[in-house]
């Protein structure tokens, strides 16, 4: 697939949050929106492993999910300083009030959305997550998504993560961007 060159148009762009379930690619589709963007990518979750220099199972298991979320808001809010880049965030970030208040003045949030089977399949890869531990992921996944779909509405742009190549869903963001006038 040949990539066409993108032109930022918006000065300074802002920052691009990405929020959505679990294994709806954040990460990955971030990455290559932020090579076609000419801009940093950062996973939030990285951050908070790396300024915690422990795992975020291992953040859960000691700490409880409530010091893992303050620790995550604080990453968050040093990752939105303004600067273009595109950030992947953890499911649960968006959740959070003080996050989601912090994502949606300073930065353009984009919700990833994909069916729960599609997310199922791609979760079930990896056994790092910690609300998927030991349970159906699809049961899980269903569980969150009636929770959680309604607030990652509240994000500006919503794009569909299709079970195709992560190109395609990089295309579709790239397309709001042109119709929001912040890159050519």
């Amino acid at each position: 697939m040949h990539a066409e060159p993108v032109r930022i148009l918006s000065n300074p762009m802002p920052p691009i949050v990405l929020v959505g379930l679990m294994g709806v690619g954040k990460s990955t589709v971030g990455k290559r929106l932020a090579s076609r963007l000419d801009i940093p990518f950062v996973d939030a979750d990285q951050e908070i492993e790396t300024a915690a220099d422990l795992t975020i199972s291992e953040i859960f298991e000691r700490y409880g999910e409530a010091h893992f979320r303050d620790g995550e808001r604080r990453v968050i809010a040093r990752l939105i300083d303004g600067s273009p880049k595109v950030i992947a965030t953890g499911g649960g970030a968006f959740m959070q009030e003080e996050t989601r208040t912090l994502i949606l003045e300073r930065a353009l949030a984009i919700w990833l959305d994909a069916d729960i089977p599609v997310l199922a399949q791609r979760v079930g890869r990896r056994d790092t997550r910690p609300l998927l531990r030991d349970k159906d992921p699809e049961v899980v996944l269903a569980e969150l998504a009636a929770i959680r779909n309604p607030i990652y509405a509240l994000a500006p742009i919503h794009v569909r993560s299709q079970p195709s190549p992560h190109d395609i869903t990089v295309d579709r963001i790239l397309n709001a961007l042109r119709e929001r006038a912040l890159i050519q």
